[in-house]
């Protein structure tokens, strides 16, 4: 037994048969400890398990936790390459007892797992122990058998571990192996303790002490074990090496490296290799997790990992992107244990391939440039700091690399003026921001990410973490405090919540502490990426610096990551059924429904959205893998991916692809995204269109639910369906189509029956229009006859054939008809026989009676015209109108 997987197995294995629980890897990006920039120990996970506000089923455990130290407090980047035992990625072997097993047995466990199962020589070891820690110095020679002289005691910060300045803290016991008097070095404790022979290989941490805030140390009532083995250092020792990079995890790396570059792993660039083989786990690990490289945060701690190791693949004369190429050696090699490389190894490989790509065209831009700028100065000179700065803010040279690339020339660079370039842009920026035209409640945001920084985004990998508050805003200001009942905004340092954006509606969900409650309403994006969270403070105040547990609305999120995937198949769905002319015009992805906004000429019709139903429902039920992963814009594009509308790209861009045809490599759907989405197809359930309309000239709107929603929506159209055809026309749901067209039928002939009715009633009587000595309308004016009637429950549109039916029994004459509505209002119609309309003009003639109704106007044609009122109680007044208009005629 000695290579990497078969130590890390052996190690779990043997924890497990001693009844601890196996735990996975918690992520690189730290869930619950928001301080912290990405796990750099073991204990990371388990932290609210040791401080009591987690309780989990078991009271053991044992990990192989995946730790990057690359930023921050604890960053080993520099020295990686040039020693034997530094890394920025390294895997943290450890077993835990929360309360459970103490001193004696710890020790116990783990000095027979390396004397016994991993079978080191028990004179090669030696112990170390906290200065006063009496009772771990003599369970060393209890249960070890080592002398007193090979049992030493430790004073200061090395041998007592503290969780910080106050909790949880206690003595530590370290294990250290003898490389032998061949390589050169000193005991734990001697003046020659940092050289190379005697190596620390594991820790033990004796939990016991509560740290106070004055100072006290109290006992815990429950001591724990917290411990930590690296596997690179105990690996090397198995393997009868000193350096961690001589044990078979990396040689197999940086093998690959060599045939790549044809320069030996061995020779005088031998931390070149090194520094390669050591990034590319980093990269990976931490793009797997859902690092991506950007200019903030720990995409910019993951983007001076991968350009460091890109510079030194240059160094190696490599002339093409390097890093990408080593991505299946990596797989191969650590997939098994960690099987998230494997899931995102297509991501990994674009990200790396992309960024080595740009990287090499800054690289040899910029070194031009800055071989152009210094020619003229000397070992001991300094570059301009605005000449720096413009090769940082105008070609993407980091400061960094400036730096080191002078370096060996003996050339510095005058940070005075690379800061005070910095400050005059950023000031040119906020006069920017202060004309730009936005309320005045809104300028708080640009100060605050200016400031700040970008908010680091978790959501992609998970729905619960910690935060730590930064800012809180209220009415338009940054303020000190929110308190109980007050509105507001919430701003961390990272968050798991999804900021509204592509269509994207945000995040809602609760924050929590230990008296403090926050109910997110929403989640907006402010100053371009700092995320805010809005909504209420339920108990509690929130202050800056108060730690958070974040937990995302999940039934919420899983119902809005469906829609969004369902749009992308609908999108793509769409261009088949209707053609390539279909573009994606607009959308919503809220929980309850989606909506997706496309350009097309016409209405659909429903064999074309059955068909684009079919078809999408297809792809759901073949139940493929979600992918995403980064790319360069052009060959996204050239990829055949799509872009959303009205959405802003830079040069780099997450592709999602979805659905497994032969057409595209990536996938079915291929489109440029930054939304959440489910994982796989089938994961959406359903999808069922429900209506198509237009928004606009050449734009349709399809609107469509999925999952849960279109069941019930489905559920509750066939109930109704059922209830109709059972309850109301007593058929069966599949003869109520036929029975419906009956019904219609028979109803339309009704209609036109009562209709008859209704005129014949009103032409055979009705009001008498004021006049006594007509019962039935009919008087004479002058020499003119005039049928003048008002009528109710007749359709105005009916007036013309009233006035129409009035001309033939006048024979010959003047019909004037008012129809009175339900609501108040009247229709006028006045007719003419012919051989009248020399005469008398119907158009002049319905003008003078809309006058009277309150209308104005009127029209026509001279044998006839129609107008209308608002007051149809005014219907007398009207005929008598027209009445005196045809005797002045």
């Amino acid at each position: 037994m000695s290579g990497v997987n078969e130590i890390r197995s052996t190690f779990i294995d043997y924890f497990a048969r001693n009844g601890h629980e196996p735990v996975p890897s918690s992520p690189l990006v730290p869930r619950n400890d928001p301080t912290l920039m990405f796990t750099n120990a073991g204990m990371v996970q388990f932290k609210n398990v040791f401080t009591g506000l987690e309780k989990r089923p078991y009271h053991r455990a044992v990990t192989a936790q995946k730790c990057v130290r690359a930023g921050g407090k604890h960053n080993d980047l520099d020295n990686v390459g040039y020693t034997a035992r530094h890394h920025t990625f390294f895997e943290m072997l450890g077993n835990f007892s929360f309360g459970d097993y103490f001193k004696e047995h710890a020790i116990e466990l783990a000095w027979n797992l390396i004397t016994r199962d991993f079978g080191l020589p028990k004179d090669k070891l030696i112990a170390t122990v906290y200065i006063d820690d009496d009772v771990a110095f003599d369970l060393w020679k209890k249960i070890a058998g080592l002398p007193e002289s090979r049992i030493i005691r430790i004073a200061g910060s090395d041998n007592f571990w503290a969780m910080g300045d106050t909790g949880p803290c206690g003595p530590c016991s370290e294990i250290f192996y003898d490389h032998g008097d061949k390589i050169p070095g000193g005991p734990p404790g001697s003046p020659d303790q940092d050289g190379d022979r005697f190596i620390e290989i594991w820790n033990l941490v004796f939990m016991q002490y509560e740290q106070t805030a004055d100072g006290q140390r109290l006992e815990l009532p429950k001591p724990s074990i917290d411990t930590g083995m690296g596997l690179e250092r105990i690996a090397a020792v198995l393997q009868g090496t000193h350096d961690n990079y001589g044990i078979d995890l990396f040689r197999a790396i940086i093998q690959v490296i060599a045939d790549l570059t044809h320069v030996s792993p061995d020779g005088p660039q031998k931390a070149s290799h090194r520094v390669i083989a050591d990034h590319l786990r980093a990269s990976s690990f931490l793009i797997a997790d859902g690092v991506l490289p950007s200019n903030e945060g720990r995409g910019y701690v993951l983007r001076r990992i991968m350009r460091r190791a890109m510079r030194h693949a240059e160094l190696l004369g490599a002339r093409e992107p390097l890093m990408w190429k080593l991505v299946p050696v990596l797989v191969r090699e650590m997939g098994q244990a960690y099987p998230e490389l494997r899931r995102a190894e297509a991501l990994i490989t674009e990200t790396l391939r992309l960024e080595e790509t740009r990287f090499r065209k800054t690289l040899e831009r910029g070194l031009a440039i800055l071989e152009d700028e210094t020619k003229l100065l000397k070992q001991g000179d300094a570059l301009k700091g605005d000449t720096a700065f413009t090769l940082y803010d105008t070609y993407g040279f980091p400061l960094d690399l400036t730096q080191d690339a002078l370096r060996s020339r003996g050339i510095s660079v005058d940070l005075t003026g690379f800061n005070a370039a910095m400050e005059q842009q950023k000031a040119k920026a906020r006069e920017s921001w202060k004309g730009s035209g936005d309320a005045a409640a809104e300028t708080v945001w640009f100060p605050l990410r200016e400031k700040l920084g970008a908010t680091e985004f978790l959501g992609y990998e998970t729905e619960s973490a910690e935060g730590e508050i930064i800012a809180l805003v209220r009415d338009g200001k940054d303020v000190a405090e929110l308190k109980s009942g007050d509105t507001g905004f919430v701003v961390l340092n990272q968050t798991p919540f999804y900021a509204e954006s592509g269509g994207q509606v945000g995040d809602t969900g609760i924050m929590t502490a230990d008296g403090v409650r926050f109910r997110v309403t929403d989640t907006q994006k402010k100053g371009g990426d700092l995320f805010v969270h809005q909504g209420v403070v339920e108990q509690g105040t929130l202050k800056p610096g108060l730690a958070l547990q974040l937990d995302v609305d999940h039934t919420r999120r899983t119902a809005i990551r469906a829609n969004h995937s369902a749009t992308h198949l609908l999108h793509e769905a769409l261009r088949q059924v209707l053609g390539d002319h279909v573009a994606q015009k607009g959308s919503l992805v809220a929980p309850e429904r989606l909506r997706f906004d496309f350009s097309h000429p016409k209405p659909m019709t429903a064999e074309e959205i059955e068909k684009v139903e079919d078809i999408a429902n297809d792809f759901v039920l073949q139940n493929s893998q979600v992918t995403t992963r980064l790319m360069g814009l052009d060959d996204a594009r050239a990829s055949g991916a799509r872009a959303l509308f009205g959405e802003k790209y830079g040069d780099e861009v997450r592709v999602v692809a979805m659905g497994e045809s032969g057409g595209n490599a990536l996938g079915w759907s291929v489109e440029l995204c930054g939304g959440t989405h489910v994982k796989r197809t089938g994961d959406i359930g359903l999808i069922s269109v429900v209506s198509d309309s237009g928004v606009a000239a050449g734009v349709r709107r399809l609107e469509a639910l999925t999952g849960r929603n279109a069941r019930k929506a489905a559920n509750a159209t066939m109930q109704a369906a059922q209830s109709v055809a059972s309850d109301i026309l007593r058929v069966s749901v599949a003869d109520m189509p036929a029975r419906v067209t009956q019904l219609m039928d028979e109803r339309k002939k009704l209609e036109r029956d009562l209709a008859d009715a209704r005129k014949k009633l009103a032409m055979g009587g009705g009001a008498s229009g004021g006049r006594a000595d007509a019962a039935d309308g009919l008087r004479a004016v002058g020499d003119v006859k005039l049928l003048a009637r008002a009528v109710e429950g007749i359709d105005l549109k009916d007036l013309r054939s009233l006035a129409d039916e009035g001309k033939k029994q006048v024979g010959s004459g003047v019909v004037a008809i008012v129809g009175k509505t339900d609501d108040g209002k009247a229709g006028i119609v006045v007719g003419v026989t012919a051989d009248l309309t020399k005469r008398f003009n119907a158009v002049e003639l319905v003008r003078a009676g809309a006058e009277a109704l309150g209308g104005k106007g009127g029209g026509g044609r001279p044998d006839m015209a129609q107008a209308g009122g608002p007051d149809g109680s005014k219907a007398d007044a009207a005929l008598k109108a027209i009445e005196v208009a045809l005797g002045a005629a």
